[in-house]
């Protein structure tokens, strides 16, 4: 049987409320025009995996069927070079894209530097009154809208249940309990427990949370990442890792962890509704019921995972914006939702799309929605992105055991007050 929607029926399903004359409509002031018909190109920068990219790209270019005098441009920019790309792409003005998906943590940042055109007002009224608050939050920067939630993720604790269970032992709830398991997983299978992500600042987060910290606290512009907690939270990575619970790498850290838990080398790892698709793939997990999802153990302190995601936005230099902006009122339309949800397991960002049954009676949704009701809201600020750069080189420095704990903290904090200027 056919998964998903089919790409005509899908397109033919959708009231847009944003159609509009195409061309080149750079004097719109940012909202769509009204009384012509669409055209010329759209480019979409999609920064999807591997296992993603393939049903975006299907379902970005059936905006046609609605729109058949628009054509859809699909370029995948591969994520970890996509913010730079980005950048480079929209302070040059060339081959820049109409429209990206962008991380959530980066939408502040390309709109404080005037990159992106502000959301339709129409548009606006119907992210506030029918998204996830938490998701419309990622899209605003100084009270104006500038991206539309695509995806809403967070983080949770994957594992395979065959493994735990032929050791004797739940999903740990805690750091304690994850060595402890992780202990009766190497001696009943010579296997490590966890695969613990060494190379990626997003990662480090569930830590910091756990152990009562964060990265900082905007209210009083104070950077905390070097705090009691922060220094916590960096030493109980380092302690899975020193203790021979979990294994970790410096580089390639996403390959590496999905290839150790698709091939049984590790019982455990930490990842989020993106990587289900590709999860399934594995050796593991040709029966897709040995795969099991928990929340993230917690720390001494609490149990805490980050509030991630993607949004659409457009380009302020769009020389097509009315097209683009009708494009990314598509992409997030509940239809393609749904559909995304049923192909992806991708977890919807508008509250209505839960209710449909596709999203309803998915296991990985099941699970993935009360975690992100629960999940930890970054503070939305121009510099999110800027932060994880050193927060990345020092996590790694720390759990891979090249710096101490405590180093690595107070170095990721004078890095953060050199990018805050003026905050403490």
């Amino acid at each position: 049987m056919r998964r998903g929607i089919a790409a005509t029926a899908l397109v033919a399903a959708l009231a847009l409320a944003a159609t509009a004359c195409g061309g080149d409509d750079k004097d719109s002031g940012g909202d769509v025009q009204t009384g012509g018909e669409l055209s010329g190109t759209v480019t979409w920068w999609d920064t999807s995996g591997d296992a993603e990219k393939a049903t975006f790209k299907k379902i970005a270019e059936a905006f046609t069927a609605q729109h058949p005098k628009v054509t859809v441009k699909y370029v995948n920019v591969p994520y970890g070079d996509a913010q730079n790309k980005v950048k480079n792409a929209f302070s040059s003005g060339s081959d820049a894209p109409d429209v990206i998906r962008a991380d959530v943590g980066w939408v502040a940042d390309f709109a404080s530097l005037g990159y992106l055109d502000e959301v339709p007002a129409g548009t606006v009224k119907k992210v506030d009154a029918d998204f996830l608050k938490q998701a419309a939050a990622s899209g605003k920067y100084e009270g104006k809208t500038y991206a539309v939630p695509q995806v809403i993720d967070t983080l949770g604790l994957f594992y395979n249940k065959k493994m735990l269970a032929d050791a004797g032992v739940q999903p740990p709830k805690s750091l304690e309990e994850l060595k402890t398991a992780a202990a009766a997983i190497k001696a009943k299978t010579g296997k490590t427990g966890l695969y613990l992500r060494g190379d990626d600042s997003y990662w480090s987060l569930p830590y910091l949370y756990g152990e009562g910290g964060d990265l900082v606290d905007a209210k009083t512009k104070t950077v905390t990442v070097d705090n009691e907690a922060g220094v916590k939270a960096f030493k109980a990575a380092r302690d899975l890792v020193a203790s021979g619970a979990a294994i970790t790498s410096a580089t390639d850290g996403y390959v590496n962890q999905q290839t150790a838990f698709k091939t049984g080398q590790v019982a455990m790892m930490v990842n989020g509704p993106w990587a289900v698709a590709d999860t399934y793939a594995g050796e593991q997990f040709k029966d897709k019921a040995n795969l099991g999802v928990a929340p993230v153990p917690a720390g001494s302190a609490a149990q805490g995972a980050p509030q991630g995601g993607h949004d659409l936005a457009v380009y302020a230099g769009s020389k097509n914006r009315s097209a683009a902006h009708a494009f990314v009122e598509y992409m997030t339309s509940q239809q393609v939702q749904v559909q995304t949800t049923k192909e992806l397991s991708l977890l919807p960002t508008r509250t209505a799309a839960y209710e449909q049954p596709d999203v309803k009676g998915n296991e990985m949704v099941a699970f993935f929605k009360p975690a992100v009701d629960k999940a930890v809201e970054r503070a939305w600020i121009p510099e999110n992105g800027s932060l994880f750069e050193p927060l990345k080189v020092e996590w790694t420095k720390a759990v891979t055991g090249s710096s101490s704990p405590e180093d690595a903290a107070k170095a990721s904090g004078a890095q953060f007050r050199k990018i805050l200027k003026g905050w403490n």
